[in-house]
């Protein structure tokens, strides 16, 4: 069974806090880069969703432009 990705809000969410605890100082340098490799992965994750949010969004455009042009030839 697939587990559910967490929400876009969620991961940028978690990304900000990870931001945040790596610019406090106070990590050790092993902890830093797990931070570090989880940051990046999260903001693959994002892009990702962003990327295919784009493209339904242009969709969606392309589709309604289509049927205005119908609509205008009646």
């Amino acid at each position: 069974m697939a587990t559910q990705q967490p929400s876009f809000e969620d991961s940028l969410s978690k990304l900000e806090t990870i931001v945040s605890k790596m610019e406090s100082d106070d990590l050790k340098l092993e902890d830093s880069l797990k931070l570090f490799e989880e940051g990046m992965k999260l903001t693959k994750e994002c892009n990702q969703r962003l990327n295919e949010i784009e493209k339904k969004v242009k969709q969606l455009l392309k589709t309604a432009k289509t049927k205005d042009s119908a609509g205008d030839e009646e």
